[in-house]
C-alpha cells in the first residue's frame, strides 16, 4: 500500500491559505493589490465584524473576460510573469497567483467582474473550494470580490483571530497604507455599513499623513529628499529629538510597496542614534525608489520583505541622506540635542515642540506640493563605550543601609536591614556630582559611583508596582482634557484595554473615531508627559509586553514603563537628598539595578584604583 500521496488541490489550496491568508487584512490586502495591479482608479472596500462575516472589494479596474476569471481562481495562474525572468523585473503588487484559491477555500468567495468591449460581466461563487456556478451578470467594467463566512471551512484558524475591534482596526490600517502608497487612486473604507475614510486623489504626502496617522503625528515630521543614479529616497522623517518607544510609525515603502525591510529600518535607526535616546525609534514615512531588477520581492509568503541585491549600497545610501537632512536641521555634529541626551527637565522621549513646522513646509512639500508617481510601482543603539563596572561587594548594601537611615517610605517599601550601633558604621563621605548625574562617595573600600536616574527608577518601579497590585493609584482629573488622536489599531487597543487604563489611574474618554480625550491622569504623572507615556504604553500593547491574562505581569510590565516617566531629576541636589536616595534604593528588594537591567551603583575598590594607576 502507498504510503506517499499526492494532496488534492482543495487541501493544498487550505495549505497556501495559510502562509498567504493570516487573518481578514491579509485579504484585503491581497484583493486591494489585485485591484491596484489591474490599473484601477477607484477603490472601495467594505467589511462587516471585523472582516469575520463579510469583505467586500470593488473596483473600476480592466476587468476580466470568462475565461480569465476562471483561470485566475486555479494555482499559480498570473498574468504578470510568463517566465522566471520576470522576477528580475516586478513592476507589479502581486504575481504568483495564490492569492484568489486561497481566499476560495477558505471562504464563500464571490467574484463579479467585467471588461471593456464585454456586453455581459461573469460571476462565480465558491464554497469552501467548491464551484457552485459560473455565470453572467450584470455589472460596470471592473471586478467585484465578496468573502464571507472566512475560515468557517478550517475552524481551528477562526478561533485565534482577535476582536472585531482589534481585526478591523487592521483592515483600516492596511487600507490606509496603500492609499498612503497610491494618491492617483481614491479609497473608500466602509465598515459596518458606515462610511468610516474617504481618500481623493492627489492629496500631499502630509495630507496623507495627517488623515492616516492625526495631525498630532504630522507636525512633528519634515521633508526628506534625495536622490543618486539609481536611488531615490522621499517622503517625511521625524524631527531630532521626536521618537516614539516602538517602530510602528517607522513606515516604509520600496517601489510604492508597503514592506518590512530590516535594511532600510536599521539604516533609518542608526541615522538617529545621534539624535534619539537607547530604546527609542524615530517618526519616519519613507519612499525608497530604485530599479526593480535591484530588489527581490519574493522572499515572505505574504511579501512583507524585500531583499536588496546591494544592501550595503543601500543601507549606507539612507544613512547619508537622512543624515544630511537632520544636520540640516540643527542637530549639533558632536553630539545629540538635549531630548536625546536626557537633559535636565525632558524626558528622553519628549520632542522639543516647535510651532508652524508643518505649515512651513506644506506649500511645496517636496518640490510639487503633491507626492510623485513611483518609478515602476535598515537598532543600532549609539556607541558608547562601556563603563567600568565592578561587581559590587555583598557587604556594601549593609554598609550603605547602615550609614544611611531611610525615611519612612511607603509600607511596600518597608526597611528591611538590620541596624547597627554609630560606633560600628563605616565613615561614607559624599565627594561631589559628576555630568549632573552621577554622584560620587568616598567609602573605606573605595569609591562608589551612583546612577541617580537609575536609582530612582528602581525606587519608583517597586513604589508604583505596589501600588498597582493593591489597586490604589491615585489619580488627578485634568482642568483642561489632553487630546489624543492616534491610528486605527492603536484606537482599538485604547478602547480594548480602557478598563486596564482605568484601573491604573487613568481617565480616557472617546471623542470621535480614532480621538480622544484624556481626562484624568494618575498622580505620578505629570500631564505634559501624559501623551507622549500613553503613546509608550500603546505601543508597549501592540508588542504584547503587557500581557492580558497574568495581571502580576501586566502589573509589572506597566510599572517598569511607567517608572521612567515618573522620575524627575532636580537639576541641583544636595547630600541629605542623595542620602534619603541610598536609603530608600536599599530598602528596595533589587537595588543592584533599575527595572530596564542598568546598575545602579558601581564600586571601583582600591586594588581596581591601584591596578588602573599601574601602583
Amino acid at each position: 500500500m502507498a504510503k506517499v500521496r499526492i494532496l488534492t488541490d482543495r487541501v493544498a489550496n487550505q495549505i497556501a491559505a495559510g502562509e498567504v491568508i493570516e487573518r481578514p487584512a491579509a485579504v484585503v490586502k491581497e484583493l486591494v493589490e489585485n485591484a491596484l495591479d489591474a490599473g484601477a482608479t477607484r477603490i472601495e472596500v467594505e467589511f462587516r465584524h471585523g472582516g469575520r462575516s463579510l469583505m467586500r472589494v470593488e473596483d473600476n479596474g480592466h476587468g476580466m473576460s470568462r475565461d480569465d476569471a476562471l483561470l485566475s481562481l486555479e494555482r499559480h495562474a498570473t498574468s504578470k510573469i510568463a517566465e522566471a525572468a520576470d522576477l528580475d523585473r516586478l513592476a507589479s503588487y502581486g504575481f504568483r497567483g495564490e492569492a484568489l484559491p486561497s481566499i476560495a477555500s477558505v471562504s464563500r468567495f464571490e467574484l463579479q467582474t467585467r471588461e471593456a468591449g464585454s456586453d455581459v460581466g461573469t460571476e462565480i461563487l465558491i464554497n469552501g473550494g467548491k464551484f457552485v456556478h459560473v455565470r453572467d451578470c450584470g455589472r460596470p467594467v471592473g471586478t467585484r470580490l465578496e468573502v464571507t463566512h472566512l475560515f468557517n471551512s478550517v475552524p481551528a484558524r477562526r478561533k485565534f483571530l482577535k476582536t472585531d475591534q482589534t481585526e478591523a482596526a487592521h483592515i483600516v490600517h492596511c487600507v490606509r497604507l496603500y492609499a498612503l502608497a497610491c494618491p492617483a487612486t481614491a479609497f473608500t473604507l466602509i465598515e459596518d455599513g458606515r462610511v468610516i475614510f474617504r481618500s481623493p486623489e492627489c492629496s500631499t504626502l502630509a495630507e496623507r499623513i495627517a488623515e492616516i496617522f492625526g495631525r498630532q503625528v504630522a507636525e512633528l515630521l519634515v521633508p526628506l529628499e534625495a536622490v543618486e543614479p539609481g536611488l531615490r529616497l522621499g517622503g517625511l522623517i521625524g524631527r531630532p529629538g521626536t521618537g516614539r518607544a516602538t517602530r510602528h510609525e517607522m513606515i516604509v515603502f520600496v517601489n510604492a510597496r508597503p514592506v518590512d525591510s530590516r535594511t532600510l529600518n536599521y539604516a533609518l535607526i542608526e541615522s538617529y542614534h545621534e539624535s534619539l535616546p537607547k530604546g527609542r525609534y524615530p517618526l519616519a514615512f519613507v519612499f525608497f525608489e530604485c530599479d526593480p531588477a535591484a530588489v527581490d520581492v519574493n522572499v515572505h509568503p505574504a511579501k512583507r520583505e524585500v531583499r536588496f541585491r546591494s544592501e550595503p549600497q543601500v543601507r549606507s545610501f539612507v544613512i547619508r541622506s537622512v543624515l544630511q537632512r537632520l544636520r540640516e536641521l540643527g542637530t549639533p555634529p558632536g553630539g545629540a540635542p538635549a531630548a536625546a541626551s536626557g537633559g535636565p527637565g525632558m524626558d528622553p522621549g519628549t520632542p522639543r515642540p516647535e510651532a508652524g513646522l508643518l505649515a512651513a513646509h506644506r506649500p511645496g512639500l517636496i518640490g510639487t506640493g503633491a507626492w510623485p508617481a513611483p518609478l515602476h510601482r535598515a537598532d543600532l543603539a549609539g556607541l558608547h563605550a562601556p563603563a567600568i563596572v565592578a561587581t559590587p561587594p555583598v557587604g556594601i548594601r549593609s554598609a550603605v543601609a547602615a550609614t544611611f537611615s531611610a525615611p519612612a517610605p511607603v509600607p511596600p517599601l518597608a526597611p528591611a536591614f538590620a541596624s547597627a550601633s554609630a560606633s560600628t558604621l563605616p565613615s561614607w563621605r559624599f565627594v561631589g556630582l559628576a555630568h549632573g548625574n552621577i554622584a560620587i562617595f568616598e567609602t573605606p573600600a573605595g569609591l562608589v559611583l551612583l546612577d541617580r536616574r537609575a536609582a530612582h527608577e528602581r525606587i519608583w518601579f517597586e513604589r508604583l508596582r505596589a501600588q498597582f497590585r493593591a489597586g490604589a493609584v491615585p489619580s488627578q482629573r485634568l482642568l483642561l482634557p489632553i487630546p489624543l488622536e492616534v491610528d486605527a489599531i492603536a484606537a482599538a487597543l485604547l478602547l480594548d484595554r480602557r478598563a486596564l487604563l482605568h484601573g491604573h489611574g487613568f481617565e480616557i474618554a472617546e471623542f470621535g473615531r480614532n480621538f480622544f480625550r484624556v481626562e484624568a491622569v494618575p498622580e505620578w504623572l505629570e500631564p505634559a508627559d501624559a501623551e507622549p507615556f500613553l503613546r509608550d504604553l500603546i505601543g508597549a500593547l501592540r508588542e504584547g509586553s503587557i500581557p492580558d491574562q497574568n495581571a502580576d505581569l501586566a502589573h509589572e510590565a506597566l510599572a517598569r514603563l511607567a517608572a521612567a516617566k515618573a522620575v524627575r531629576l532636580p537639576e541641583a541636589v544636595g547630600e541629605a537628598e542623595l542620602r534619603t536616595v541610598l536609603g530608600q534604593l536599599f530598602a528596595t528588594r533589587t537595588p543592584l539595578t533599575s527595572p530596564a537591567g542598568r546598575p545602579t551603583y558601581v564600586e571601583l575598590n582600591h586594588g581596581e584604583l591601584a591596578r588602573r594607576f599601574q601602583a
